[in-house]
């Protein structure tokens, strides 16, 4: 299997993710490097914590506890314990590269002042139980080699490869998913795809009733629910494994970890089904139009409501990352809208109803223009008038000699 995705670090860069087949005597090196890591990662906690204490004790002598600090003393460590030497440095230099980012962008919420519910939380502790396995490689300490992933420290590991690589890898993040799955996800340089022009505009805009409603009625997502078609399963091996819960400080029976095991293969199964229908057709939309105007629609205040089961199933968030990051591969104009209003505006006149609407009322009616339509139609042509793209004609086809606004 692979994946292609838009890594955090911004264009630019993709990520491919490939299926592993992994040994015995490489599952046993890839768990110990996984343990020395994770020991680097609760000093760099534990450092954290001392010197927060010691400069609310001491705000005259104020310590940092930065990734040069941690560097030293991974260095230091590495001097002094010769199991820890016995691993590779690289992944356990990503390790402190990646707590002072976590660490970094959690202070800067604590800065903003922001909600504590919408801040980055602190590093914590890792404990061997419950953090799934995850080495990340720069390219000094990985190589491919006869299509076999070569890492620091020798462990050799088979990659399937489902296709081929567009370029040579900067890095390799080698991680076990739920199931016990072993998988290699390399970042590689992005390259546009330009796709033949097509002179057409589309407006989407996103709901729980139909995750995607756009102005063209061909290229409208209804709601997948492909949670919904699981949920008799997944209540099954959940009650039995309430039943055979372990007490606390007990080893776990065979019965529980089966039960538990066909749960997460369950959940993995619903969560593939919904990236292959956003991907799909996040693939469709691009092909068929030159812009999009998408509404910037964050549904993480749909968790707080009723709708929280229904909105969770309609994977809103994944559906609109992979339309972004398709439309960007193929060199499309990606307009993305704020969300506001944009139920109470006409998208024939513009004028705006003194109210909002409640969720109930499923036709939009203007009082000054007289237009009637449905309310998510309507919600998606005035993302087309918002970015700009109207006039367009009535199907959204560009009229000739016009030329599309540039992506905002």
């Amino acid at each position: 299997m692979a994946t292609l995705q838009e890594t955090a670090g911004g264009a630019g860069h993709a990520r491919y993710t490939y299926r592993l087949r992994v040994s015995s005597s490489a599952r046993t090196a890839l768990l110990t490097e996984w343990d020395r890591c994770r020991w680097v990662w609760n000093e760099c906690v534990a450092k954290s914590l001392q010197t927060h204490a010691h400069n609310r004790a001491h705000p005259a002598s104020r310590l940092t506890c930065g990734p040069a600090q941690l560097d030293k003393m991974l260095t230091e460590a590495r001097a002094r314990l010769p199991w820890l030497r016995e691993g590779a440095s690289v992944p356990q230099q990503q390790v402190i590269r990646d707590f002072a980012k976590a660490r970094s962008k959690a202070l800067k919420d604590i800065e903003k002042r922001l909600p504590v519910k919408q801040r980055a939380a602190m590093p914590r502790a890792k404990r061997k139980r419950d953090a799934p396995p995850t080495l990340n490689y720069t390219t000094r300490g990985f190589r491919l080699k006869d299509g076999r992933l070569h890492l620091a420290g020798g462990v050799v590991l088979t990659v399937v490869w489902s296709r081929d690589l567009p370029s040579a890898p900067s890095s390799v993040r080698v991680y076990r998913d739920s199931i016990g799955h072993w998988y290699a996800s390399f970042v590689v340089a992005a390259k546009t795809r330009p796709l033949a022009e097509t002179r057409r505009a589309i407006g989407i805009d996103w709901g729980v009733k139909e995750t995607a409603t756009t102005t063209s009625d061909l290229h409208d997502l209804p709601h997948p629910e492909h949670g919904k078609s699981a949920a008799a399963k997944l209540t099954r091996y959940q009650k039995q494994m309430a039943r055979r819960k372990p007490a606390r400080g007990t080893t776990a029976s065979k019965g529980y970890r089966t039960a538990s095991r066909a749960a997460a293969k369950l959940h993995k199964k619903v969560a593939r089904q919904r990236q292959d229908t956003a991907r799909k057709w996040a693939k469709r939309v691009p092909t068929d139009h030159d812009a999009i105007a998408v509404e910037d629609f964050r549904p993480r205040f749909l968790a707080r409501t009723t709708m929280a089961r229904k909105a969770a199933d309609a994977a809103i968030g994944a559906t609109k990352r992979a339309l972004i990051e398709m439309g960007r591969k193929h060199g499309r104009d990606i307009h993305l809208v704020h969300p506001a209003h944009t139920t109470m505006d006409c998208a024939s006149c513009g004028a705006r109803t003194k109210h909002a609407l409640p969720l109930s009322e499923r036709t939009y009616t203007c009082t000054a223009c007289g237009a009637v339509s449905p309310r998510d139609k309507n919600s998606a042509r005035v993302m087309l008038v918002r970015a700009g793209l109207i006039p367009a004609g009535a199907e959204g086809v560009k009229p000739p000699g016009a030329s599309l606004p540039e992506a905002a």
